[in-house]
């Protein structure tokens, strides 16, 4: 899966577990909601998990929650988790120049919470 692709399914699946963050969620009913792949949604699952941000439990009443307020969770942050190592190059010279537009991309995404992205994706 493309790094973009891996973030917005990580926003998405968050968004659902922020609207009801008290509540478990499978990865089969997040999947069928959000029109995906079961087994992409339990590898988001690790992934966000990993961050921690959810946590996870198995067995008949199990699934995966909020573990973090949406109001904690940083855009930036989220980015960085889905995508790892992202706008490098090889070259020593260049690349602390990239380290630092990177920290500054992060920084701006995490001026926005999941809290209010899932607010807007809400409404449109």
């Amino acid at each position: 899966m493309a790094q973009s692709a891996r973030f917005a399914l990580s926003l998405k699946v968050l968004t659902v577990l922020a609207s009801e963050p008290d509540a478990m969620h499978t990865s089969a009913t997040i999947a069928e909601e959000l029109g995906e792949s079961a087994v992409m949604v339990r590898r988001t699952f690790l992934l966000l998990h990993k961050a921690g941000w959810i946590m996870q439990r198995k067995g008949p009443n199990g699934g995966a929650q909020l573990k973090t307020s949406a109001k904690q969770i940083g855009i930036g942050d989220l980015f960085v988790a889905a995508t790892g190592e992202w706008l490098s190059a090889e070259d020593k010279a260049v690349e602390p120049l990239l380290k630092k537009v990177r920290a500054a991309a992060v920084t701006a995404m995490n001026e926005t919470t999941l809290a209010q992205a899932a607010k807007r994706m809400k409404k449109g």
